[in-house]
C-alpha cells in the first residue's frame, strides 16, 4: 500500500485503548506507564484502524518531548513514523515551543526529521537511578 493510504489526526477519547495496545508492542523500549494526556497524542490512522501514535508532552513554551511514538510493525516502512513527527514539529510552532527533545535509540531516524545534538555545547546527560530494573 501506498503511503497516503492513511491520515494522521489527533487523537480521540475512543482511540486510546488502542493507543495502549500499540505502545505495548514496543515493552522494552518505551515507557509504558504515566503516558501523556489523549489530547498530546497524534494517531495514524488506515481503513479505520489505528497503525501508529505519538504524543508531543509540552512542558513550556521552551521545552516539549517527543514521545511515545509507535507504529505497528505491519504497517512497514511507509512514512508513518515520519508523517506523526511532522505533525508534533507543526503543533510545537503554533505553539510557540522553542525546543522538541526526543530520548531515543533511533537516532538516524531523528536526525532524518531534523533533530540533532545541542548547539552550544549543551549535552543532555542521564542518571540510571534503578540500573538493576
Amino acid at each position: 500500500m501506498a503511503a497516503d493510504t492513511f491520515s494522521v489526526r489527533p487523537a480521540k477519547s475512543a482511540d486510546m485503548p488502542a493507543v495502549r495496545e500499540l505502545i505495548s508492542l514496543y515493552r522494552e523500549t518505551l515507557v509504558q506507564a504515566d503516558l501523556p494526556r489523549r489530547s498530546s497524542f497524534f494517531v495514524a490512522v488506515e481503513d479505520g484502524r489505528l497503525i501508529g501514535c505519538v504524543a508531543l508532552q509540552i512542558y513550556s513554551r521552551r521545552m516539549a518531548e517527543l514521545r511515545s511514538l509507535a507504529v505497528d510493525p505491519n504497517a512497514g516502512s511507509r512514512g508513518v513514523g515520519r508523517k506523526l513527527v511532522e505533525a508534533c514539529q507543526k503543533r510545537a510552532r503554533e505553539r510557540g515551543v522553542h525546543q522538541v527533545i526526543a530520548v531515543t535509540s533511533e537516532v538516524a531516524f531523528f536526525e532524518k526529521a531534523g533533530f540533532s545534538t545541542f548547539r552550544e555545547e549543551k549535552t543532555a546527560l542521564f542518571y540510571d537511578a534503578n540500573p538493576d530494573a
